[in-house]
């Protein structure tokens, strides 16, 4: 990954809101398919909002997941739903994970992984996420889920071809020459109802299997990879009753192998890692320290890694670089703005936090960002005005830096 020289370069972690013509055209796309209509508007809307990304100071955009497959009535969900089009094996079903909390036992120790209205955050908190008026984005519009009932294949080449193709036309009209695609981890892959794997380790390796495919295209096409794994964090919340650590971690260390598995032979400078403790707007109380992990997010073969450091539930945690070492010819992706408040940070806050990872691991490893993606988390108008504090954040950080 390369190294800032004479600036905090920025960047964010995917998604962007979706403009009125563009949801309005993937609603009209459930029924119409891909038509040459959608697919101009497609491309002129990365082309946009690549373009919007550099006036606001971001140095490595992305196509703010735009290709990806969403709800017509939601976009937070893309970032894991879009794979359910681009995977052969699976079978469409009725189960929504509202509707039926579903549980799948998960090695080791019988770990349970169950949906989303089993979180221990939502038990503890059961009043306040029952209560509309608390403003909890609890992810209750999320679409029915398919079931795995054959061995998995990747289907979507035609649909990320389209991501690369549109991202490096918007790349090339704003003048800019790096960019990244977001594409789904192993082990976020294999949170999926099961009914053809017999072990949850046959599951995650056809999970790695088919998605390097995707991983793949993305960098033979000269662009960086961002491999989304809430699953290595966000689980932690989502098993029954809570594990000791030590069976945590192995729980994810099959999925970093996997994951590694996955990534076998690609090159590490065009990998970058996401990991966060789920997007949704709660109290976030049961959440794993990252401490406890972060020996093992640093097992990941990528080249840079991407988390949450802004919201208040973990910015403390800028202090594990303290005690961790940052491996040789790698670099850090904090988020130095929050997708889970519509307060949008001042620039002198986001360039202190910038600074505060600076002074820890030093300037050339600190690549600004969001903690998750915008879209659909806060209304565009304050996602796009986060961003542009982000940018100039990174300017005053800069600033003092060099």
């Amino acid at each position: 990954m390369p190294k800032n020289t004479d600036h905090i370069r920025v960047t964010h972690a995917g998604s962007l809101p979706r403009t009125p013509e563009l949801i309005a055209a993937n609603a009209a796309k459930e029924s119409n398919g891909l038509t040459p209509e959608f697919l101009e508007l497609l491309e002129a809307s990365v082309v946009d909002v690549v373009q919007r990304q550099k006036d606001l100071g971001i140095d490595i955009p992305n196509d703010g997941e735009y290709g990806h497959t969403m709800s017509s009535t939601v976009d937070y969900g893309a970032w894991w739903n879009y794979s359910f089009a681009r995977l052969g094996g699976l079978e469409p079903t009725n189960v929504d994970r509202w509707a039926e909390a579903e549980e799948r036992r998960s090695s080791p120790g019988n770990v349970v992984l169950t949906s989303f209205p089993d979180r221990r955050d939502r038990q503890a908190f059961n009043e306040a996420y029952n209560d509309p008026a608390s403003g909890i984005l609890t992810h209750r519009k999320s679409v029915a889920q398919p079931k795995i009932a054959g061995p998995l294949t990747y289907t979507g080449h035609d649909l990320v071809a389209s991501d690369i193709r549109n991202l490096k036309t918007g790349l090339a009209a704003a003048g800019l020459t790096e960019g990244f695609v977001a594409s789904l981890s192993p082990g976020s892959c294999a949170r999926v109802a099961n009914e053809y794997y017999k072990t949850d380790e046959e599951l995650v390796y056809a999970c790695a299997d088919a998605m390097r495919e995707e991983y793949k295209a993305i960098i033979d096409a000269g662009l960086t990879v961002q491999l989304d794994d809430p699953s290595l964090a966000e689980s932690w919340d989502q098993i029954n009753p809570e594990p000791s650590l030590e069976d945590y971690l192995k729980f994810i260390q099959l999925r970093v192998e996997a994951t590694n598995w996955a990534l076998r032979d690609l090159p590490q400078e065009q990998i970058r890692l996401h990991v966060c403790w789920g997007s949704w707007h709660g109290p976030h109380t049961t959440d794993i320290p990252f401490a406890d992990i972060i020996g093992s997010v640093l097992q990941v073969n990528a080249g840079a890694y991407s988390f949450e450091a802004a919201n208040v539930r973990h910015e403390h945690e800028w202090r594990v670089w303290e005690d961790t070492k940052l491996p040789d010819g790698k670099v850090i992706i904090p988020g130095v703005v929050s997708h889970a408040t519509n307060v949008v940070e001042h620039p002198d806050l986001v360039a202190d936090r910038i600074v505060r990872f600076a002074d820890v691991v030093g300037r050339e490893n600190v690549i600004a960002s969001t903690d998750c993606g915008l879209g659909g988390r806060v209304h565009p108008q304050i996602a796009f005005a986060k961003l542009e504090a982000l940018g100039e954040g990174a300017r005053r950080a800069t600033q003092r830096l060099w």
